[in-house]
């Protein structure tokens, strides 16, 4: 709940900011000068790209959360057992030691969404974010070419 709270205010702030932006942007468009000018022009990118890349996280935020409420009505999510750090996150140390029985999940059945998946939430457990996002984009291609 909290990360879902902290992830509305970002994506506010983030709004915001582009706004602002923009805003500065057509200011220095609509002024004499031509260095001002190109400012301007330079600068609308800015917006551009960061609105991008807010619609692309969203999208993959609301594909992943339904995946997980997919398989959590299936009966398919792992059992969650591991050790916490005072912090309420996994034990990464523990996590890793149950990490190849979900790598093995996925070299068995490759085109398993659902694998993918559990992989996705093994890297997330072991302190990889970098890899459970490309797990889970694995997944959600998967299920979107599959259907299933």
């Amino acid at each position: 709940m909290k990360a879902r709270i902290a992830t509305i205010v970002m994506a506010a702030l983030l709004v915001l900011y582009l706004v602002f932006v923009t805003n500065y942007a057509i200011l220095l468009i609509n002024s004499a000068e031509p260095v001002a000018k190109a400012l301007g022009f330079a600068l609308v990118v800015l917006p551009a790209i960061g609105a991008w890349v807010l619609i692309a996280d969203l999208v993959f935020v609301v594909r992943g959360e339904r995946l997980l409420a997919k398989l959590g009505s299936e009966g398919g999510l792992p059992v969650d057992n591991l050790p916490r750090l005072p912090s309420g996150r996994a034990d990464p140390v523990a996590a890793d030691a149950e990490f190849p029985m979900y790598r093995a999940e996925v070299d068995a059945d490759p085109e398993s969404w659902r694998a993918w998946l559990r992989l996705g939430l093994a890297y997330d457990a072991s302190g990889d974010r970098r890899r459970a996002r490309w797990a889970t984009r694995k997944a959600i291609a998967l299920h979107r070419s599959t259907g299933t």
